[in-house]
């Protein structure tokens, strides 16, 4: 069975990317075995169509903060215009509107070229966009803001715990997602921690060049994303014998078919891809197993990996 070598990689860029490429390997795997009428290369496509739409969801909540600030600049200039504005209203605070993290967020080069390649807006969620200013503007974190330094830092962190404390944690956004990709509610752990990383490492000294995190760090991540997926499937049904040997206590029919299906593609890892420890398969999977199966799960799959990768040692079918 022919192995794919990996090639050692930062640190930064490839733990998010492998625990997002393998969620959504199990996800098509899943949906292919339920659904047994599409074509290897088709369900090919979808996987890499769901990785697409999770680089931009991205991007879509990387633009809040600038739709969000363009919301609060449109409020000032029309109490500013009021025929009967007050004093506040004409000399209102406009430290939000200022923040050099937006400006810089705003005219960076790829993120801009990605939108207008990729036309994606709020428009059709302003209400939320609204709620969200609110309660930025009746916020802890917006007083603390206001009385801190005027700093760029401070622009970015402000931004960092807006995300934190109010965006990522709010349902609501979870709601307006899914209604708009069956794919993004389920991707938005990981894609939060994409964001936040961003804004993390954005300097003002890079200007509109500062670098955006890449769909792929690089074309070995392309590679195992193609090769796990092809793997799990054409492997599939050598590995749930191997699986069915180690839970013959059980009847195959009552285990959830998602740890099967995540073992399969767990299976698959190991035995093509030498160079990923066992330990960090076995915790990937099972990750993936508390977050889409039971709360038994598992436990069970690390058991039933752990007796085949056993197996496979002493049978000389695997080195690690």
């Amino acid at each position: 069975k022919n192995v794919v070598p990996l090639r050692p990689k930062n640190k930064f860029g490839k733990m998010i990317n492998r625990a997002l490429i393998r969620t959504k390997v199990v996800q098509i795997v899943y949906s292919y075995l339920i659904d047994g009428d599409k074509s290897i290369d088709t369900a090919e496509k979808e996987l890499f169509a769901s990785l697409e739409k999770s680089y931009e969801l991205y991007h879509l909540l990387l633009l809040i903060p600038v739709e969000v600030t363009h919301l609060q600049r449109l409020r000032i200039d029309n109490a500013r215009s009021k025929f009967m504005a007050t004093a506040e209203e004409r000399t209102p605070n406009t430290r939000m509107i200022d923040n050099r993290f937006v400006a810089q967020l705003e005219e960076n080069k790829t993120f801009s070229k990605y939108i207008e390649e990729r036309p994606l807006v709020w428009n059709d969620d302003t209400n939320y966009l609204r709620s969200l200013l609110d309660r930025i503007l009746s916020s802890e974190i917006y007083a603390q803001y206001l009385e801190a330094e005027d700093s760029y830092e401070n622009d970015r962190t402000f931004w960092k715990n807006i995300y934190r404390r109010l965006i990522f944690s709010d349902e609501n956004l979870g709601e307006i997602l899914e209604s708009q990709s069956l794919y993004w509610n389920d991707d938005m752990p990981i894609i939060s921690t994409f964001v936040l990383k961003t804004v993390k490492r954005f300097e003002e000294s890079a200007g509109d060049e500062q670098e955006l995190l890449p769909m792929f760090k690089d074309e070995d991540d392309r590679i195992f994303a193609r090769t796990l997926f092809r793997r799990a499937l054409l492997d599939s049904n050598d590995n749930k014998k191997l699986i069915e040997q180690f839970t013959r206590n059980w009847e195959i029919e009552r285990i959830a078919f998602m740890d099967i299906v995540i073992m399969i593609v767990a299976l698959a890892e190991i035995t093509s891809f030498p160079s990923i420890p066992l330990q960090v398969s076995f915790n990937e999977y099972i990750e993936i197993a508390k977050s889409y199966s039971t709360s038994k799960s598992g436990n069970f799959i690390n058991g039933v990996l752990e007796a085949i990768t056993s197996l496979l040692k002493k049978e000389g079918r695997l080195e690690k």
